[in-house]
């Protein structure tokens, strides 16, 4: 019993935008209850210490 689901970025652009970037996988619905969190690159999400786009952020479960 797998359920697809989709990860959605928490990085945001330059203006402040969320940047909309998603990856799908999939979860075992039986033993994992809570929502998944992983850190994984977003290439679209502004990292303000160097000025420039791309940076690892937290992409929290969403339902695809």
């Amino acid at each position: 019993m797998r359920e697809k689901i989709k990860m959605v970025s928490t990085g945001t652009t330059k203006e402040g935008n969320k940047t909309g970037t998603f990856r799908t996988t999939t979860k075992n619905k039986r033993t994992t209850t809570e929502k998944l969190r992983f850190k994984y690159y977003d290439p679209r999400a502004y990292n303000t210490a160097t000025g420039k786009s791309g940076m690892h952020v937290v992409f929290e479960e969403g339902k695809v």
